[in-house]
C-alpha cells in the first residue's frame, strides 16, 4: 500500500482573525494619539537636541575623543530592545510596557543630568536606550491596535510630522541650551537632558490615563536567549559603524567585530529556528514575501533616509555657515515635505485600501531629489536646497509609514507588535549603516574634492596637516581668508555630491526591490462603525420588532462586509445557523430571532478576561459565550462582529485559545452577530441584547474538505464502492463518503487538525493512514489498496467423489506457509484475505498433492484431486 498526499496553498498571512473592538471615533483615537505622540517626541527630540550639543558636553567633560560612545551606547540599547518591547507587548499587552519605556528614559535623562565624565554620560545614555527603544515601536504598535489599516497612515503620518518637527526644534533647543553657561544654577548643556522630564511626565499621565485598548495575553515564553544572541550579533556592528572611520574598516578590531557578528547571527537564527512562535522575530513571518520584502526595502530605505538627511544640516553649517539654530530652522522645508507626503498617502491608502504604490513612488522621489540636491554648489540660490530637500521630504513621508503599514498587514495580528518591532528595528540598522557609510564617502572624498578645488597644489599657508583637521574641526573655516575658504567650500559641496549621488542609488535599489512586493489589500471599511438604531428596551417587542424589520439584503450586505475584513481573498458565503444551547429550536437562521438568557456577571468578566467592579458598568449589555466546533471543541481565535439593522459594523472582538469570547454591544437592541474563523463556515445569528451580559455559543462548521482517488495499488484502477471512514484523535466519526465511478471521494466540513482515515474496499486490504489537515482545511490524499483474493475450491477422489476433512496449506512462491484451511463435510474450502500473487496449493489426506495457482484479485476457484498413483497402489 502507499499514499500520495498533496497539501493545498495556505492561505495569505493576512487571513488571521482580526482582533479588535468597538472602531474609536477621530477624537478618540486623537486622544491616545496624543499620548503616543508625547513619547515618541521624547526620543526624536534628544537625539536631535544630543548631536547639536555633543561637542560642547564633550568639551566640559574633558573626554571629547570620548565622545562617540554617548552615541553608541544610546544606539546599541534602543536598537536591541525594540524588537524584545514588540515581543513582550504583544504577550503581556501595550500599555504596560509604553509606560516602562517612557519611565526608563524620563529616568535615564534625569541620570544624565548629573554625568561627571563622559564615560558616566555614555553609561547613562545606555540606560536611557533601553527606554527609546520601545517608544517608537510600541507607538505604531498601540496606533495598528485601535485603527482600521485603511486608516492608519493618516494616523501613523502625525509620527512622521514628530519626528520631523523634532528634526528642526531639537537643534534650535541643543544650540539654545549649549550656548547658555547656567540656567537656574544648572549647566546649560544639562538642560539637553534635563529637558526631557517636564515632557516624559506629561506623556506618562497622558497614556496612563487615555490608553485603555484590550489586550489578551498570548500564552508564551519570552526568548531571553533569542535577546541575548541578537545583542551578540548586533553591538559589534554597531560599533563598527561608530567607530570604523577612525579605527579603519578593515582593521584588526573591525575584523573581530565582524566575526563576533556573524556567530551572534547564526546563533541568534538557531535560537529562533528552536523557539517557533515564541522567538523574539518569529521566522515564520519572513515565509510570507511581503512581509520579507517590506522588511528588506524598509532597510534600504532606511539607510538612504538618515544617510540623506544627516548631509543636509552638515550643508547648511559647514557649507553655508549658518549656526546650529538657523540650520534646524533651515530643515522646515523637509518636515513639511514629510508632513504633506504623509497626509497625501494617509488619503490614497484610505479611499483605496491599496498600498504599493506609495512606496514604490516614495522612493523614486527620494531618488529624484537625491540627484537634484547633487546639483547644489557653495553659493547656489537658497531655495535650491530648500526645495531639494522638500522634494526629499514627499517621497519620505509617501513611504515610511506605509511600509510600517504593509509590515503590519502581511502578518496575523497576534504578531502586530513583532512585525512592528521588526520592521522599525530594521530600519534603524539600515539608518545606521546608511549614516556610517555616507560619513566615510564624505570623509575619503573630501581631501581629493579640496585639493582639486585648490587645482591639485594646496597653496601656502595651508599644509597637508591642515586639511587633516578638517575633518574633526570645520569651526575654523569662517574665519579663512576667501582664496583659501571657497576652495574648501567647493571641496565639501563637491564631498557631498558623492553621498547624495550614492543616496539616490540606494533610493533607487529601494524603489526596485519594493516593485517586487506583493500587495495584500488593506480590508477595513473605514465607514463601517455607525451607532445603532434605538431598539425598544422590552424583550419581546425586541423579538418581535427584530423579526420584522430586518433586511434581508442589509443582513447580507452587512455580513459580508464584516467577514471580507479577515482576508484579501473571498470567504464562502455565510451559512445562518442555530447555534449552541441557548439557541431556540424552532427559530434557525435569519427567520427567527434568537432568545439569550442572562448570564452571571462573574463568568462576563472571566470570559472577558477582565476582573475587578469598575468593569460592571461597561459589560452591560453585553454577549459571551464558546465557539466550538460540532465535536464541542473549542475554536481558537475566532472573529466576531456585531452588525445593527442597517449591515453597520458596531463591534469586533477575537475569541481566546479556549474559545470564549466576549463582545459589547452599543445599546439595547436587534442584531446580528457574525463569527468566523479559520478553516470554518462563517456563521451569522440574530440577537437579541438587553441591558446585561447574556450568553450565546456558536457552533461552526468545519469549510475545508478532504479530497483524493481511491485506486488498485497493482493496476492503478480507479475503485468505485470503496468507503472511507474520517475519525479524530478520539476515535469519533466526523466524517465519511463513498468513492464514485472514478474512484474519487470527498469529506467535506473538515477542520484543520490530525486524523485517521480508513479505506474498505471489497476483495482489497484495508488502508489506515494518519493525516494532519492543514490550516487552510483543504488536503488531497491518494489512497491506494492492495488487492485481497478469495481462493476456494473442493476436494474430489476417485469417482468425482467429495472429500471431508482434508488440510489444505497455501504456500507462496518463497516456500512459506501463508494459509491453511479444511474442507467441509461437501469437500469445499475457502482461504481468504490472500494477496496477488503466484502459490502452491498442498492438499493432505491421502497422499499429499500439490499444485500451482495464480491469484489476481477477486475469487479464485481451484479444485484438487486426491488418490493414489501406481506406483502407491503396488
Amino acid at each position: 500500500m502507499t499514499n500520495s498526499t498533496t497539501q493545498a496553498p495556505a492561505s495569505p498571512p493576512g487571513s488571521g482573525a482580526d482582533a479588535g473592538s468597538q472602531q474609536l471615533s477621530h477624537r478618540q483615537i486623537l486622544t491616545i494619539l496624543s499620548g503616543l505622540l508625547l513619547g515618541m517626541f521624547l526620543a526624536a527630540l534628544d537625539q536631535n537636541i544630543v548631536s547639536v550639543a555633543i561637542v560642547k558636553i564633550a568639551n566640559d567633560l574633558d573626554g571629547f575623543s570620548e565622545q562617540a560612545w554617548a552615541t553608541t551606547a544610546y544606539l546599541i540599547t534602543a536598537t536591541i530592545t525594540t524588537p524584545l518591547y514588540g515581543k513582550l507587548a504583544d504577550i503581556y499587552g501595550r500599555k504596560p510596557f509604553y509606560l516602562l519605556a517612557i519611565g526608563l528614559f524620563v529616568i535615564g535623562s534625569v541620570a544624565c543630568t548629573f554625568a561627571t565624565s563622559m564615560y558616566e554620560l555614555a553609561g547613562f545614555r545606555a540606560f536611557q536606550g533601553l527606554g527609546a527603544g520601545g517608544l517608537m515601536s510600541l507607538a505604531m504598535t498601540i496606533i495598528g491596535d485601535i485603527v482600521p489599516a485603511r486608516e492608519r497612515v493618516r494616523y501613523q503620518g502625525y509620527f512622521m510630522m514628530v519626528f520631523g518637527i523634532a528634526t528642526v526644534l531639537g537643534p534650535v533647543l541643543g544650540g539654545f541650551f549649549s550656548d547658555l553657561n547656567s540656567l537656574l544654577g544648572i549647566d546649560g548643556w544639562r538642560w539637553v537632558f534635563l529637558v526631557n522630564v517636564p515632557i516624559g511626565v506629561l506623556a506618562l499621565g497622558v497614556v496612563a490615563k487615555v490608553l485603555n485598548t484590550p489586550h489578551q495575553r498570548q500564552e508564551h515564553k519570552v526568548d531571553w536567549f533569542g535577546a541575548l544572541a541578537l545583542a551578540v550579533a548586533v553591538v559589534p556592528l554597531l560599533i563598527v559603524a561608530e567607530q570604523g572611520r577612525e579605527w579603519g574598516w578593515g582593521s584588526t578590531n573591525a575584523l573581530i567585530c565582524y566575526g563576533i557578528a556573524v556567530v551572534g547571527t547564526a546563533v541568534f537564527i538557531l535560537i529562533e529556528h528552536l523557539m517557533k512562535d515564541a522567538a523574539l522575530i518569529p521566522l515564520r513571518l519572513f515565509k510570507s514575501s511581503t512581509f520579507s520584502i517590506t522588511i528588506a526595502g524598509g532597510f534600504i530605505v532606511g539607510v538612504a533616509m538618515f544617510g540623506a538627511i544627516s548631509m543636509v544640516p552638515q550643508y547648511f553649517q559647514v557649507v553655508r555657515g549658518y549656526t546650529p539654530t538657523k540650520a534646524g530652522l533651515l530643515m522646515l522645508p523637509l518636515v513639511l515635505g514629510i508632513m504633506v507626503g504623509s497626509q497625501i498617502a494617509g488619503q490614497i491608502t484610505k479611499a483605496t485600501g491599496r498600498y504599493k504604490v506609495l512606496p514604490v513612488a516614495g522612493t523614486a522621489i527620494i531618488t529624484i531629489g537625491a540627484l537634484m540636491y547633487a546639483q547644489v554648489h557653495y553659493d547656489s540660490p537658497l531655495w535650491q536646497p530648500l526645495a531639494y530637500a522638500l522634494i526629499i521630504g514627499l517621497g519620505l513621508g509617501s513611504c515610511m509609514q506605509t511600509l510600517i503599514i504593509a509590515a503590519q498587514n502581511a502578518g496575523p495580528r497576534k504578531d502586530m507588535g513583532v512585525s512592528t518591532a521588526s520592521a522599525t528595528f530594521f530600519r534603524q540598522m539600515g539608518g545606521t549603516l546608511g549614516v556610517a557609510v555616507f560619513l566615510t564617502i564624505l570623509f575619503n572624498l573630501l581631501p581629493n574634492k579640496i585639493l582639486d578645488a585648490f587645482g591639485g597644489v594646496l597653496p601656502a599657508g595651508f599644509d597637508a596637516g591642515q586639511l587633516g583637521n578638517l575633518q574633526s574641526n570645520t569651526s575654523g573655516i569662517a574665519a579663512m581668508p576667501d582664496a583659501i575658504r571657497i576652495p574648501i567650500l567647493v571641496g565639501f559641496t563637491d564631498s557631498m555630491h558623492g553621498v547624495f549621488y550614492a543616496a539616490a542609488g540606494v533610493s533607487l535599489l529601494a524603489c526596485i526591490v519594493l516593485m517586487f512586493m506583493k500587495e495584500i489589500p488593506l480590508q477595513d471599511d473605514p465607514t463601517a462603525a455607525q451607532s445603532p438604531v434605538k431598539q425598544p428596551t422590552d424583550v419581546d417587542q425586541l423579538a418581535t420588532a427584530q423579526a420584522s424589520s430586518w433586511d434581508e439584503r442589509q443582513v447580507w450586505e452587512g455580513a459580508e462586509a464584516a467577514l471580507s475584513e479577515r482576508a484579501p481573498e473571498p470567504e464562502p458565503e455565510p451559512v445562518l445557523v442555530g447555534a449552541g444551547r441557548h439557541a431556540s429550536a424552532d427559530t434557525n437562521g435569519y427567520h427567527g430571532a434568537y432568545q439569550v438568557g442572562a448570564a452571571s456577571h462573574e463568568k462576563v468578566l472571566a470570559s472577558a478576561g477582565l476582573t475587578g467592579p469598575e468593569t460592571t458598568h461597561e459589560l452591560g449589555g453585553s454577549l459571551h459565550g464558546r465557539v466550538h466546533r460540532e465535536d464541542g471543541r473549542p475554536v481558537s481565535g475566532a472573529a466576531l462582529t456585531l452588525i445593527d439593522q442597517r449591515g453597520h459594523q458596531v463591534g469586533r472582538a477575537t475569541g481566546g485559545d479556549d474559545g470564549d469570547y466576549a463582545i459589547t454591544a452599543p445599546d439595547a437592541g436587534g442584531y446580528v452577530l457574525i463569527v468566523s474563523a479559520n478553516g470554518h463556515q462563517p456563521a451569522a445569528v440574530n440577537v437579541t441584547v438587553g441591558n446585561r451580559p447574556q450568553e450565546l455559543d456558536v457552533s461552526l462548521l468545519g469549510s475545508g474538505e478532504l479530497s483524493g482517488v481511491v485506486r488498485s495499488a497493482v493496476r492503478g484502477e480507479a475503485l468505485p464502492g470503496a468507503t472511507i471512514t474520517l475519525t479524530d484523535l478520539r476515535g469519533e466519526v466526523v466524517g465519511a463518503a463513498i468513492s464514485g465511478g472514478d474512484g474519487a471521494y470527498v469529506c467535506n466540513g473538515v477542520v484543520s487538525g490530525t486524523y485517521t482515515l480508513v479505506a474498505v474496499a471489497d476483495h482489497m486490504r484495508p488502508s489506515a493512514v494518519t493525516l494532519t489537515v492543514p490550516d487552510t482545511g483543504l488536503l488531497r490524499h491518494d489512497i491506494e489498496l492492495s488487492s485481497m483474493a478469495v481462493l476456494a475450491g473442493s476436494a474430489w477422489a476417485e469417482g468425482d467423489r467429495a472429500v471431508s476433512d482434508v488440510q489444505i496449506s497455501v504456500l507462496d512462491a518463497a516456500g512459506e506457509l501463508t494459509a491453511t484451511a479444511r474442507t467441509d463435510e461437501e469437500g469445499h474450502y475457502v482461504v481468504t484475505d490472500l494477496p496477488e500473487g503466484q502459490y502452491t496449493v498442498v492438499a493432505r489426506g491421502y497422499p499429499p498433492t500439490t499444485s500451482q495457482v495464480v491469484v489476481s484479485g477477486g475469487e479464485v476457484s481451484h479444485d484438487v484431486r486426491l488418490g493414489y498413483g501406481p506406483d502407491d497402489r503396488s
